[in-house]
């Protein structure tokens, strides 16, 4: 039987039909805001907005720890302009999971080693986002914001350019880098009449100098490589944990995507030459050749398929890749440079601060350099010779867990993350893992806050392998991780044996300045001589 679901008479519906036919619904609503001023309308329109800012703050906060209440809007945006590493520590100390919210962003923060490895081994729920400003400057369509099997795959046909193979052949460019750098820092210490002065930026132009090198060889310019570490400053001042969601002229962001811009093209230059060079037959000495060859191999391979040559499998290159553009290559190298050069910059950075201050240190780094050399200073290294030194290992092992360059690896949530069994991230939130507490686990590392060389050598350090997240873990690990170390190990090494120096101590050497990465807060003031052979 049919319902009337008004369950009143068909009489009594079509008279109620009737008086609301007749109701001036627009002649009411201008009754009623006749009554209000403009200013009350917009008074009221913006505690309706900030009341329901804080509303969703509250919402997506749930049970985790973080501040009762935001300010509107812009949350703590103000004290996130010039971060402190104590605030970010008392965040991360507050509880596994905190919370902010900025501007439109909320940001979620798993502090435990745990939690950690769950943000890094979860891509089915979150992928790397960096920041909202680094679509701007690396391109929304860069592989590092790629998702899934394109991923997997474009990951895939870089791998290549890491093996040992590839690392033997850029190890002499970075060694022909450090001995430039050696002489200049010679020169900067004599231009200062021996005084000790801030080294944190020509600690950043080296390593730039070194990844340039090692990226593309001698298709770029010294002149070149001198503005790109020059301006690359303002690329990671822009590229800030919290900044203003749009790019607006004259500000730190504005800056940066200028100078993004002038790397991508230097970049698609070398990409061009590099073309032309290995099509000519030339020999790989950079990561861009290794990917031009590897793109000209698969390309000759599908030739030889395609017109019915019989093609033995030996001739098969290991991993099949398609043709990239110039830009495409110009993009990768970018977030390559993105990767590595902030990341060493503080590891040198500490890493010369401490061994000046910890001599007994240098004096073990020294000798046992010496020795794999047969006395010759001078002498290269093999990857293998590199690593079989203890010491020289230890230290900058030691310097990458006391000083981990990496503290924070920004996520966004895909979808709704339940990170715990009570608390869920919402989709669209920041999530971001943070790798310092587990790099100063006392259970994994005793005596966590002190620089001790010697667990590497005599403890079980390197049996921390859960606690070990300087370079990430999960599908994002960092791929020159190898290369890296190698590269720290070789500057130090030879920097022991070639120089001598001095470290300025102040009241800020020891307090930490977040700049994407983290620096001691006077720069580090160093003084530099040659050593006598």
């Amino acid at each position: 039987m049919a319902v009337n679901a008004s369950f009143v008479s068909p009489t009594a519906d079509a008279q109620a039909a009737h008086r609301v036919a007749q109701l001036d619904v627009p002649g009411v609503l201008s009754t009623i805001l006749s009554g209000i001023s403009g200013w009350q309308l917009v008074l009221t329109t913006f505690l309706l907005l900030v009341a329901y800012d804080q509303f969703k703050y509250i919402w997506n906060k749930g049970s985790i720890e973080g501040p009762a209440f935001k300010a509107p809007f812009i949350g703590p945006f103000l004290e996130s302009v010039n971060p402190k590493f104590t605030k970010y520590h008392a965040k991360w100390t507050s509880g596994p999971l905190s919370c902010v919210s900025v501007f439109h962003k909320f940001v979620v923060i798993a502090s435990t080693r745990d939690l950690a490895r769950k943000v890094f081994n979860s891509p089915t729920f979150v992928k790397p986002c960096v920041v909202d400003v680094a679509y701007k400057l690396l391109r929304p369509n860069n592989w590092v914001f790629l998702d899934g099997k394109a991923h997997v795959d474009y990951r895939k046909g870089l791998n290549g350019l890491f093996t040992r193979q590839a690392l033997e052949v850029y190890m002499p460019g970075v060694e022909e880098c450090f001995n430039h750098y050696f002489d200049r820092w010679l020169k900067i210490t004599q231009h200062h009449q021996g005084k000790p002065v801030a080294f944190m930026h020509e600690f950043r132009e080296l390593m730039t100098a070194v990844s340039c090198r090692t990226f593309v060889g001698h298709y770029m310019s010294e002149a070149t490589v001198k503005k790109i570490a020059d301006d690359y400053f303002l690329i990671t001042a822009a590229l800030e944990l919290v900044n203003f969601p749009i790019i607006i002229p004259f500000t730190k962001t504005w800056y940066g995507k200028k100078a993004a811009d002038m790397v991508l093209e230097a970049f698609t230059k070398c990409a061009a030459k590099s073309k032309v060079k290995m099509a000519a037959g030339g020999k790989s000495d950079c990561i861009l050749d290794f990917w031009v060859q590897s793109m000209i191999d698969s390309e000759n391979y599908r030739k030889k398929v395609a017109s019915g040559v019989k093609v033995d499998d030996i001739e098969k290159p290991t991993m099949l890749i398609r043709w990239f553009s110039d830009f495409e290559i110009s993009m990768t190298l970018l977030t390559f440079l993105f990767a590595s050069q902030d990341a060493t910059s503080s590891a040198t950075t500490w890493l010369f601060q401490i061994m000046a201050d910890r001599p007994e240190f240098l004096d073990k780094v020294r000798a046992e350099n010496v020795a794999i050399r047969n006395g010759d200073i001078h002498a290269p290294l093999t990857l293998d010779q590199i690593e079989t030194m203890p010491w020289t290992r230890a230290v900058v092992k030691e310097v990458l867990r006391y000083r981990p360059p990496v503290i924070m690896v920004p996520y966004v949530a895909k979808k709704d993350f339940p990170i715990t069994p009570t608390y869920t991230a919402p989709k669209g939130s920041m999530v971001i893992p943070t790798t310092y507490l587990a790099l100063h686990d006392a259970e994994a590392y005793p005596d966590p806050e002190s620089y001790v060389p010697e667990r590497w050598i005599t403890g079980n350090a390197d049996q921390q392998t859960k606690n070990w997240l300087v370079f990430g873990t999960g599908p994002h690990y960092c791929l020159g991780q190898v290369y890296a170390q190698a590269a720290l190990m070789l500057m130090i090494g030879k920097a022991s044996m070639q120089l001598d120096w001095r470290h300025q101590v102040t009241d800020k050497s020891e307090e930490i300045k977040v700049f994407a990465t983290i620096f001691p807060m006077d720069d580090c003031l160093l003084a530099f001589s040659k050593r006598d052979a």
